[in-house]
């Protein structure tokens, strides 16, 4: 008895159909293209889920070295000074106060101030 494999292939390109919901032109109506299309978009995401922290970091460090600058002090110096003093915070943080908390961020250039002399 043969095996008829077309409720397996229509199932496998209703995935990928489904997946390209949204895609413009053929890439979300023919079958091949859409694949091409959807495995391109899953490449695009992998990278950009690494990309997307790279970039936040860059972010992070920009905003860190305004605060510390409106204090007359160098971002790498102030990170140096930071960790001599055994502040164990992290740049997330760090940005986030120099932008909201401008008080508190002023007292930890200090500490690292101290820290450096």
């Amino acid at each position: 008895m043969r095996v008829k494999r077309g409720l397996a292939a229509h199932r496998r390109h209703k995935k990928y159909l489904d997946a390209a919901k949204g895609f413009r032109g053929g890439r979300s109506r023919l079958y091949r293209t859409a694949r091409e299309a959807v495995e391109r978009s899953l490449q695009y995401a992998f990278v950009g889920r690494k990309q997307r922290k790279r970039e936040f970091r860059r972010l992070w460090i920009l905003r860190i070295n305004a605060g510390t600058r409106e204090h007359g002090m160098s971002y790498s110096r102030f990170i140096f000074g930071l960790q001599q003093a055994g502040v164990e915070l992290n740049r997330k943080v760090l940005a986030d106060m120099a932008v909201r908390a401008k008080e508190d961020f002023a007292k930890l250039v200090d500490v690292a101030k101290a820290a450096l002399q």
